[in-house]
């Protein structure tokens, strides 16, 4: 296929992409945003005893009958507890434990008395008031009980979630895999930073924009730096990673220069879906398969690649992953700039959305990264689109 529409593009590549499905166990504090892969359900109560939810004592309640200031109520206190400690005994009517906040209620006790209200003298304790059962008590599976569902199969774990999974002793969860990812530049004139700057060649910045946007999505990408202007030795490389990952995105490459080199990479190691887009920039991408992975080959050019990677990989990721927040969402706005250039062809800009408009940067070549700061929308012009005047609603798609 060649010279297809974005959405004929987009549609080629999800019928190439399945939902990732494998799951792995992984350490809760390792599983935030982590899918479950199985529900997880309490195997006990929580908490597992009835406990105290303040600093007194426990008693029976039933031993307060008829107490008053004049009067109150008297208990010997037999022993103490802590959170943590427990008091295996039953406590004899009469008799009080003094208790702290978390501490196990004993048995023989169903009450406890804030210590601040009471009067302790020689171990005795004195209440100068009537208690009610169950005063002042945390049941047993007051916060969860035995056999609920803490979190279903298909739920992204959430802090909360690992606090509720940490409580209930899950000190591991069976998560769906994270979606494999590989990236790579090609081009003899890219160094890595850091490095000098020699004549003729610039700094690598697509590997760095990609890297970070899949971050910030959520993905881990093996970063396998820049790749020669050599089909064989760039296909060993990219056939070295079949199967092993999900999705291998490539910049720089695919146009009809001398070194566009990923034509024959990609007659070498695997099948072609297609090679070009009817829009602008990035329109010479070119996408195949090599086995069970996914290949998107994207332009060199660095606003090109950023596009591109936005508008044909974000929704491949979107449904590897099965993480409808990746997924891209379009709205209509009102441009506040003028964009004086005609659109033969279908065209995307860099564009700063908010409140229902959109203002433009001044700096529109597809070479051009620096414009990009702070953007966080394209506009998409149609094909046949004459110079855009301020006021025009149009279509935009939000980053």
């Amino acid at each position: 296929m060649q010279d297809i529409s974005l959405e004929q593009a987009v549609d080629v590549l999800l019928a190439h992409t399945e939902k990732v499905t494998e799951a792995e166990s992984v350490g809760i504090m390792d599983a935030l945003g982590r899918t479950l892969a199985e529900d997880c359900t309490a195997s006990f109560n929580n908490p597992p005893f009835d406990r105290s939810p303040l600093d007194g004592y426990t008693f029976a309640a039933a031993g307060t009958v008829g107490a008053s200031t004049d009067k109150p109520a008297v208990f010997r206190i037999i022993g103490e507890e802590c959170a943590g400690d427990y008091y295996g005994q039953a406590v004899p009517a009469g008799c009080a434990i003094r208790i702290m906040t978390g501490g196990a209620i004993p048995a023989g006790c169903d009450c406890v008395v804030r210590q601040e209200s009471v009067t302790v003298q020689d171990d005795v304790l004195q209440v100068p008031f009537v208690m009610k059962a169950h005063e002042n008590y945390c049941f047993a599976g007051e916060d969860v009980k035995k056999g609920t569902v803490l979190a279903r199969k298909g739920t992204r774990l959430t802090a909360a979630h690992l606090g509720v999974l940490a409580s209930m002793g899950y000190g591991e969860a069976r998560v769906i895999r994270k979606v494999r990812v590989a990236i790579a530049s090609t081009g003899d004139e890219l160094v890595l930073p850091g490095t000098p700057l020699s004549p003729g060649k610039i700094y690598n910045s697509n590997l760095y924009i990609l890297a970070g946007r899949l971050r910030e999505m959520g993905f881990e990408p093996e970063i396998l730096g820049i790749l020669p202007d050599d089909v064989q030795a760039c296909a060993e490389v990219i056939r070295g990673w079949q199967d092993k990952v999900d999705l291998f995105l490539t910049t720089g490459g695919v146009s009809v220069g001398k070194k566009d080199i990923m034509h024959g990479v990609v007659e070498a190691i695997g099948e072609r879906l297609f090679w070009r887009v009817c829009m602008k920039p990035g329109g010479p991408a070119i996408t195949y398969t090599f086995g069970h992975t996914l290949g998107i080959a994207l332009s060199g050019n660095p606003f090109a690649s950023y596009a591109t990677f936005e508008l044909m990989a974000r929704p491949v990721l979107a449904k590897f992953s099965g993480n409808a927040a990746i997924e891209l969402t379009r709205a209509q706005a009102v441009l506040t700039d003028r964009f004086p250039k005609a659109s033969r062809g279908r065209r995307f800009i860099r564009a700063y959305h908010e409140n229902g408009k959109v203002r433009l940067p001044e700096q529109h070549a597809s070479g051009s990264l620096a414009s990009v700061v702070g953007c966080n929308a394209f506009v998409d012009i149609p094909a046949g689109t004459g110079a855009l005047e301020p006021g025009t609603e149009v279509d935009i798609v939000l980053l």
